[in-house]
């Protein structure tokens, strides 16, 4: 059928207090549709379900911080660019999903880290296979250094596109492995920080 498709993505709330997203689909000569992020989630697919979990550029964003040890808010914030209200929404839908788990370091004012769970280990793989995609197909020159290097502990390889995780029967974990940020990318999650800070300090200034 010839004819354009576009696409919108809608927030709303229900159940459980969490915004929910639904998607919109608009064929021109035919009735539009909507499922929302639940109705994903109950389909057969087991591809339609982990997408209802980890299907957005944000979310795998925030999975990345995780494993790269940031755990704090305002961090996660910094480095990801997202807003508080969405940074917000997303960290309490993968707590409610088992993805992350929130660990309290402060009592007064009550504040959390967060941690991934086993089941958000699991997508360390995932993870790894867009780092390696990317690093393929993302348009690097060939005498660029890539954002990290890493290097798998047990082996000593270097990790590549074409690397895989030994065959001993064990999910690959970005726990395996160790990790060294390159001067290029280290700056721009510094330029990041500093901007996200000067950001803050100029509503609060604004505010006053």
């Amino acid at each position: 059928m010839a004819g354009k498709v576009t696409f919108k993505i809608k927030a709303r709330h229900a159940g459980r207090g969490l915004a929910r997203e639904s998607t919109s689909a608009t064929f021109r000569g035919e009735r539009s549709f909507e499922m929302s992020w639940d109705a994903v989630s109950d389909t057969v697919c087991p591809i339609a379900r982990s997408l209802s979990v980890v299907g957005d550029r944000w979310t795998m964003l925030i999975l990345r911080e995780l494993v790269m040890g940031v755990r704090r808010f305002d961090e996660i914030q910094a480095q990801t660019g997202m807003s508080s209200n969405l940074l917000s929404v997303r960290l309490k839908r993968l707590e409610t999903d088992g993805v992350i788990e929130r660990r309290a370091y402060s009592e007064r004012p009550k504040r959390y880290e967060y941690y991934a769970t086993e089941k958000g280990k699991e997508l360390d793989p995932i993870l790894l296979l867009l780092r390696s995609w990317g690093t393929k197909w993302g348009g690097y020159a060939e005498d660029e250094d890539l954002a990290s290097e890493l290097v798998h502990k047990e082996t000593g390889e270097r990790v590549h596109p074409e690397w895989r995780p030994p065959a001993n029967g064990n999910p690959f974990s970005f726990d395996d492995v160790d990790a060294t940020l390159s001067p290029a990318f280290e700056a721009e999650r510094a330029a990041r920080r500093t901007a996200f800070q000067n950001g803050k300090r100029s509503v609060a200034r604004g505010a006053q």
